[in-house]
């Protein structure tokens, strides 16, 4: 076990962090600016790979192999190829181990930006109004990288580093499968502990607990006609809609009070199901051949992944026998994610340190949070009983337009993480 660090090696550490306060923010500006969302993560992933070499690590590229990775029950279907994307980590060694070991990670995929136009400044150009940056990821959660980033060069800053292994990890489709997660983990030794700084529900939270998540996807072909003899055809994209609508007692079973996990007592309606995707259609005039849907269903914990798709699986086929439906032919792949749920431990000693340490920088509290969607956490815990502590700085609307953090809270979480960090590992002086 480490000991408290002392006043003094304190001090210098949040005066350091306070030193590289606007070099964070342009940290923070270089990485929004990549688009980096699903297949375009290259930009975002050389710009760690170059911070990382600044700090005086060495980068090392991780790859997400499916084949790999296929018979881990963590592993989710891929969406597309992940040539050209391999995850990019770092690791820093004391001259002599005395402390605990700890794992830094976050996410550089960020989802798409939706209606650009509806953006006040453009979605991958950082823009700072009223103590916020403007800009898809800021928040979701290129923030939360740069408070880690420059925890770990305060530190240095202030003549000290950690007297124990710390790893660095970016990783790729948290946002979908988290395949660049578990290639990560499983590529580098397990560590004492992790921190992700994921961000939380728009206030000072730490994760408590969160639902597992299954991607769906539905493709109807109908019987296309001119629209003058509509009733001759089949309407995929009404028929589609009539799937989709089969979800709406699921989703209200799902949620009965019965099912629902004490870490989410209190939270309204956590099991969600969402269509989140619909392409289809040739022509307004014309009854439409095909139509895809896509889903994002919930799954509450003392239920699996497994079982949710044979959920799936078993009320699409009820759909696809309706009479109604009758002429059709509906497929349904899986592809996306694939997760199970999980709850983190509370009384960890690094997620109660976390707390600690952010109740003394900032006047206020992480309070528990039981997320309703899913971070990388799940992989740490699920499958290699090491504790995490997820806690992000105060974002908003992401996923949404004009997703901003504020950059008061970054530094409050960088402060947190770097006070950590330092007793956790213990400290050394820099090399």
């Amino acid at each position: 076990m480490t000991e408290a660090i002392d006043q003094g090696a304190r001090r210098a550490i949040l005066e350091a962090v306070e030193a590289l306060r606007d070099d964070a923010v342009r940290m923070l500006e270089r990485l929004v600016r990549c688009p980096s969302t699903l297949g375009n993560e290259q930009s975002a992933l050389n710009e760690m790979a170059r911070i990382y070499h600044d700090l005086g690590l060495v980068p090392r590229r991780v790859p997400t192999d499916p084949a790999a990775l296929a018979a881990h029950p963590g592993f989710s279907p891929p969406l597309i190829s992940y040539d050209g994307r391999d995850n990019v980590v770092a690791v820093h060694t004391p001259r002599e181990r005395k402390g605990r070991s700890l794992a830094l990670q976050g996410h550089v995929d960020v989802v798409p930006e939706g209606a650009a136009d509806m953006w006040e400044t453009p979605p991958f150009a950082p823009a700072i109004r009223g103590g916020r940056m403007y800009g898809r990821g800021a928040g979701d959660m290129k923030a939360g990288i740069v408070s880690y980033v420059t925890a770990f060069r305060a530190l240095r800053l202030a003549g000290l580093q950690p007297a124990a292994e710390v790893q660095m990890q970016s990783v790729i489709e948290e946002e979908c499968t988290g395949n660049g997660a578990l290639a990560a983990m499983l590529a580098l030794p397990r560590t004492d502990a992790v921190i992700i700084p994921e961000p939380g529900p728009g206030l000072p939270a730490m994760y408590s607990a969160e639902v597992g998540v299954v991607w769906a996807w539905v493709t109807v072909s109908g019987r296309p006609a001119h629209v003058r003899d509509m009733q001759a055809g089949l309407n995929a994209i009404k028929a589609a809609n009539a799937i989709a609508a089969r979800f709406e007692d699921y989703q209200r079973e799902m949620n009965r009070a019965e099912r629902i996990h004490p870490s989410f007592r209190g939270v309204n309606h956590p099991v969600n199901v969402n269509f989140g995707t619909i392409e289809g259609g040739e022509w307004n005039s014309s009854v439409p051949t095909r139509a895809r849907i896509g889903m994002r269903v919930g799954v509450m914990m003392g239920y699996t992944a497994a079982q949710t798709k044979a959920d799936i699986e078993r009320l699409v086929a009820e759909a696809a026998a309706d009479p109604a439906l009758k002429g059709a032919t509906v497929k349904l792949d899986f592809k996306g994610f694939m997760a199970d749920p999980c709850v983190f431990d509370m009384n960890a000693p690094i997620v109660t340190m976390a707390k600690r340490n952010f109740a003394e920088v900032s006047g206020g509290f992480l309070r528990d949070y039981p997320a309703t969607g899913l971070t990388d956490g799940r992989f740490f815990t699920l499958y290699q009983d090491t504790p995490v502590a997820c806690f992000g700085p105060d974002a908003q609307e992401i996923h949404g337009i004009d997703e901003s953090v504020g950059l008061d809270s970054m530094h409050d979480i960088t402060r947190t993480i770097a006070l950590t960090m330092a007793e956790w590992c213990g400290l050394e002086k820099a090399a």
